[in-house]
């Protein structure tokens, strides 16, 4: 598509995995916006804050949580790197975002289109719009070179 950039929130979140990995985490960010306002962003930080739970859309959602004053975050949208794992994906859900939008598929630890399906159980209490691969180029190529410079 000629003349198509790719939305602020998905530029802003990939300029967050590269902050990652530079600090030395996996390169993954997050950023949600409510009504095309950035509320609250993140990036990996597991490493950092010595918190396995510390992935990009934990930290982001509860970052938004506070910044709203509310633990529901329905007319909000989450913009992230890599497809959400099931413990981000479960998050996902109950804080009832709007709308997930994402990069890189992940075949091995992604739970929207790979694994658990979180959102496609009959279970799940809520189900996001989902978007995948927006950025998804740009986001699988940081993690391949934060991995091969590891290996």
């Amino acid at each position: 598509m000629t003349g198509w950039t790719l939305p602020q929130p998905m530029q802003r979140a990939l300029e967050l995995a590269e902050a990652s990995a530079a600090a030395g985490e996996v390169p993954v960010g997050a950023v949600i916006t409510r009504g095309g306002e950035v509320i609250a962003e993140a990036h990996n930080a597991p490493r950092e804050t010595s918190d396995p739970t510390a992935h990009a859309e934990m930290l982001a959602i509860r970052r938004a949580a506070v910044a709203l004053g509310q633990e529901r975050l329905t007319d909000c949208e989450l913009w992230v790197t890599l497809e959400p794992c099931a413990m981000c994906a479960g998050a996902i859900v109950h804080a009832r975002l709007g709308k997930v939008y994402y990069g890189a598929s992940d075949p091995k630890g992604g739970a929207v289109e790979h694994g658990a399906r979180v959102f496609e159980q009959k279970q799940c209490l809520h189900r996001p719009e989902v978007y995948a691969g927006l950025g998804g180029a740009r986001a699988a190529e940081l993690l391949r070179d934060f991995f091969r410079e590891r290996r």
